[in-house]
């Protein structure tokens, strides 16, 4: 499939939506409940697990969606409603096709890698500076 500035007007009308839509369910969904457990970032991953899986099969099996609305829905929206819908998806593969290696590495690096540059990340923000607390 070609990249066209169509694709990529598309890609960027649904980011944003998508951004959007998850600031509002995670502001809600935390308000909501008053927990201090991120039930709102919880809530968009599940949903946009359930989502993109649902537009995947729609997408592979019913030949239902125009690669315009695969651009604006699957690039575009999901991601920037939450890309752990694009981590579900991958590691599904993975497990679907019976490579469970692959998909336990995903799972591990995913999980403990992005932890551990977070922790890094901070920990070079904060390098040669004094805490203003």
């Amino acid at each position: 499939m070609k990249f066209s500035a169509t694709y990529g007007l598309l890609i960027f009308l649904g980011g944003g939506l998508g951004a959007l839509l998850r600031f509002a369910i995670s502001v809600w969904m935390q308000r909501g409940t008053g927990m201090t457990f991120p039930v709102g970032t919880l809530a968009v991953n599940a949903l946009g697990c359930f989502g993109i899986g649902f537009c995947v099969t729609l997408l592979e099996q019913r030949s239902l969606m125009s690669p315009a609305m695969r651009f604006f829905l699957l690039v575009g929206f999901f991601g920037g409603f939450t890309t752990f819908s694009t981590f579900g998806l991958e590691t599904w593969g993975y497990l679907e096709a019976g490579k469970m290696a692959p998909a336990l590495a995903n799972v591990l690096a995913s999980v403990i890698g992005c932890i551990t540059l977070l922790y890094l990340g901070m920990c070079l923000a904060r390098w040669g500076t004094t805490p203003t607390h």
